[in-house]
Formats: C-alpha cells, sequence, structure tokens
C-alpha cells in the first residue's frame, strides 16, 4: 500500500518553481539585446515601406519651403533682385539651357524688323540684343541670309571654348602648324609648317588679327580634320536655334553656300562672351608673339582689328570680318553697370561706318534699356528636402545668371517668387531641378527660371534612417 507524502511533494514542486525561475531570468538576459536589436530593425523596415504614414518627415521639424514667396524682408536684403521689368526674358539658357534660344525672342525677331525708335542703320542687316537675356531689342533685316566674313570665327572660337570648359584640351597645349594651316591666305600670323603654338596663342591670334591660319590649325587640333570641325559647327549652330546658318569652312573666306544673319551671329555671340577668358584677347590692344621655325622665328605684332575697344566706353569684343563679298562686317559688345548689349552690322560699306553703326546701336540700347539680376549662378534660394536622402535637406540654387531687362523706369513693376518641388525623392544628382523662380509684371508672369540641387544625394542606409530617427527622437525629448 503506497503512501501519500504530501511533505515531500511540497519540496519537489517548490525545487521545480526555483529552477523554472532561475531558467527564465538566465533566458532574459540572454535574448534582451537581439530583442531590442530586431525591434529596432523592424521599426525602421516600417518606415521605409511606409513612406508617408510614418514616414521620416513625420520625426523632422517643419522648416521646409515648399513655396516660398517674396516678402519685404526678402526685398530688404536684396532689393536688386525682387524688381525687373517689361520685354523680359532670362538669361540663359540654364546648363542644358545653357544651350536653347527663348522661344519668344526667336518669334519676336522672325516676325519682322524690330525698330521701336524709327532709326535707321547703314547695313544690309543689323540687330542689337541683350546679351544677358537674348532680347533682340532692333532688327532691320535680322534673319537674312548673308556672307559674314570672318565674323564666323565667333563659331570657330566658341567650339574651342567650349573644349577647353569640357576639359579636353587645355590653352597650354601646344599644337603643330600644317601644310594646310600654313597655306591660308588673307589675315593670318604667316606661321610655317611643323612649328608649334599653344592653343592660347592661336586663340589670341584669332581674336586679335583674325589669324586664318590659327583658325584652320585649332579646327585640325579640335577634331582631327577641318571637315569635321565644319561639321561641328553647324551642329552646335542647330542646338542654338541658328536657323538662318550654314558654314562651309572655319574662318569666313570666300566660298559658295556660307552663310548666317545677324541674329544667328548675335546667338553665338552671346555664347561665347559667357567664357571669360576670351575677354583678356578681345579686349588686348596690342602684343607680340613670336612666329617661325627654331633659328628662323621672329616678332610678329598683334594689333586688335576692332576699334571699338579703343573708341567706346565699356567696349569688350568681339570680332571684325572683310571681304569683297561680305562688306564690313562686325559682332560688338560693350558692357555698362550690370547690362551687356551686343551690335551686329553685316555688309557696311566701310570699316568707319561699321563701327559708328554698331556704336549708334549701342547708345540705343544703354540709353533706353537697363537689366537687374534677379540671381546669379550658383545662389541659393531655399533649403529642399530630400525624402529618403543623405542629406535630406539640399539647396535649389540658381542654375545660371538670371536677368530680366526693363525699359529704364520700370523696374518696380517686376517680382518674383520661389518654387520648390515637394516629395523629391533620393537619388538626386547634382544639377537637377529642384524648383523655380518665377517673375511677374505687374502680377502677370513673365517668365519661370530653374533651380537646381546644388549637389547629390544618395539613397539613405537603414543605418542613416535609424540615426535620423533616433537623433531626431532626443532632440524632441530636449525640448
Amino acid at each position: 500500500m503506497s503512501i501519500f507524502n504530501r511533505s515531500g511533494n511540497k519540496n519537489k514542486i517548490k525545487k521545480r518553481l526555483t529552477r523554472w525561475k532561475k531558467t527564465a531570468i538566465v533566458a532574459k538576459s540572454q535574448y534582451k539585446l537581439p530583442i531590442v536589436r530586431f525591434l529596432s530593425i523592424a521599426m525602421v523596415a516600417v518606415l521605409v515601406v511606409g513612406g508617408g504614414f510614418m514616414g521620416i518627415s513625420s520625426f523632422i521639424p517643419e522648416e521646409r519651403s515648399i513655396n516660398l514667396s517674396e516678402t519685404p524682408a526678402m526685398a530688404a536684403v536684396d532689393s536688386v533682385r525682387d524688381k525687373a521689368a517689361s520685354e523680359s526674358v532670362t538669361t540663359a539658357k540654364t546648363e542644358q539651357p545653357s544651350q536653347n534660344q527663348d522661344n519668344s525672342n526667336n518669334a519676336a525677331s522672325k516676325s519682322g524688323d524690330i525698330n521701336p525708335s524709327g532709326m535707321t542703320v547703314d547695313a544690309k542687316s543689323a540687330v542689337l540684343m541683350d546679351a544677358d537675356s537674348g532680347t533682340i531689342l532692333f532688327s532691320q533685316n535680322g534673319d537674312d541670309p548673308l556672307p559674314p566674313a570672318s565674323v564666323t570665327k565667333v563659331m570657330t572660337m566658341l567650339l574651342a571654348m567650349e573644349a577647353i570648359d569640357q576639359g579636353r584640351v587645355s590653352c597650354s597645349d601646344m599644337i603643330t602648324i600644317s601644310e594646310r594651316a600654313a597655306s591660308m591666305g588673307g589675315s593670318q600670323m604667316y606661321m610655317e609648317p611643323g612649328e608649334q603654338h599653344s592653343l592660347e596663342e592661336l586663340m589670341e591670334g584669332i581674336s586679335m588679327v583674325s589669324a586664318n591660319d590659327a583658325c584652320v590649325a585649332v579646327a585640325e587640333y579640335l577634331s582631327g580634320s577641318v571637315e569635321i570641325f565644319v561639321e561641328n559647327m553647324n551642329a552646335r549652330a542647330r542646338e542654338l536655334g541658328m536657323e538662318n546658318t550654314h558654314f562651309v569652312n572655319t574662318n569666313g573666306l570666300p566660298v559658295a553656300d556660307h552663310y548666317t544673319s545677324a541674329h544667328d551671329i548675335a546667338i553665338m555671340s552671346s555664347e561665347l562672351i559667357k567664357h571669360k577668358k576670351t575677354h583678356e584677347w578681345f579686349t588686348n590692344w596690342q602684343d607680340t608673339l613670336t612666329v617661325g621655325l627654331p633659328g628662323k622665328q621672329k616678332e610678329f605684332g598683334l594689333t586688335n582689328t576692332n576699334r571699338l575697344i579703343k573708341q567706346y566706353s565699356g567696349a569688350n569684343g568681339i570680332k571684325t570680318g572683310f571681304t569683297q563679298e561680305a562688306g564690313y562686317c562686325l559682332s560688338g559688345s560693350a558692357t555698362r553697370d550690370d547690362m551687356t548689349l551686343i551690335a551686329v552690322v553685316l555688309g557696311c560699306p566701310s570699316s568707319k561706318i561699321r563701327f559708328a553703326e554698331a556704336a549708334k546701336l549701342l547708345d540705343y540700347g544703354f540709353a533706353t534699356y537697363e537689366t537687374v539680376k534677379l540671381a546669379e549662378k550658383g545662389e541659393p534660394h531655399g533649403l529642399v528636402e530630400i525624402q529618403k536622402g543623405q542629406p535630406n535637406y539640399i539647396n535649389a540654387v540658381a542654375g545660371s545668371d538670371i536677368s530680366i531687362l526693363v525699359k529704364k523706369g520700370e523696374k518696380d513693376s517686376v517680382t518674383f517668387e520661389v518654387e520648390q518641388d515637394n516629395k523629391i525623392k533620393a537619388p538626386i544628382k547634382k544639377g537637377a531641378k529642384l524648383g523655380e523662380i518665377v517673375a511677374y509684371q505687374n502680377k502677370k508672369e513673365i517668365g519661370r527660371y530653374p533651380l537646381i540641387a546644388e549637389e547629390s544625394s544618395k539613397e539613405a542606409t537603414l543605418v542613416d534612417l535609424y540615426q535620423r530617427i533616433t537623433k531626431s527622437m532626443i532632440n524632441t525629448e530636449k525640448e
């Protein structure tokens, strides 16, 4: 017969309870850290997937600005930028931009002559353009295709300067003069086959004395042959919207089917003078270079063919030209205060007349108009939140100088505001569009100009997001 031992059973139960309790304590300490880690990762995963409901922005103080309008405070800080006015267009041609002319300007010039003053110009064709905005202020037969003589070299120089900016070549590169280059007639540096010159020396020769031999040497160096270079000239003309242009050579020597218009010359001239290095050559009145093969070298004097540099206040370019067929031609530029104007005259009866007529056009422009910069290239216009980006806030900056042309006395009719895109998700590349500067005249919209990313923003990792949330929570607790 079995006898029930109550006290013995109690002891057994007590020992089992003690053992289970110890096991639970060990398990708690052993798995605490992994459980915490698991919960943290799970929370971040929910944020990444959930987006808006539990998005990162839920933990970030609302300091962003989706739509920043001009305020009195802004106007007080930057009184120059919050004004501008009629007949406006922006400078640029933003980054892709920098290459396309404003459609409204093209339409205006194509509709016929533009001559609000009743002025006459002693030239077959003439145009006055505001360099920053591309606005045509005067046009007399401005779209007529005509032989441009050496003004052709504006495009030759433009392709060279763009190659330098792209890092494909350098001003210090040494170029060997070919038989073909040395054989060029007309204006030249009288270089011998086989001698070498730096790209900068050749560009100076083109700028100052309109050297045909230097044009061919530069073309061969940049493209391998003159023919390929000319193809590139025509391709660039199309990109710029030069619809009445066809190049056959690099220097403008007389040849069939080689033509352009005063309007198209103004377009490529405005692109060229954006390259500040050219200003050194255009404004240099006299200089000397050493030409010739070793043992036969001599000093060659350079005297600028553009008399405007000496005769006109603020003149800073650009290119003269002459052949019997083309007559006397000039693309001239001048800058006063913040405004740069380009005057183009083609087919003038004499050299003296071309400079006088160009000066007359410039005088009219400076007397009638003024320009105000709304923004300078790289100038910040607010922070933009990049969702799930690292960094998650970047500056929206002006991609280029933005200018508004106005008639004198009409500045105050123009205002502007900044619009930023919202819900921008990473990744974002430097230069990507983030918003716009919107300009108004008398409360009517007159233009929109892109704001771009100052830097790139990559996709944030889980670690980045976790650290961001933790930091935000800590800051919130401190508050």
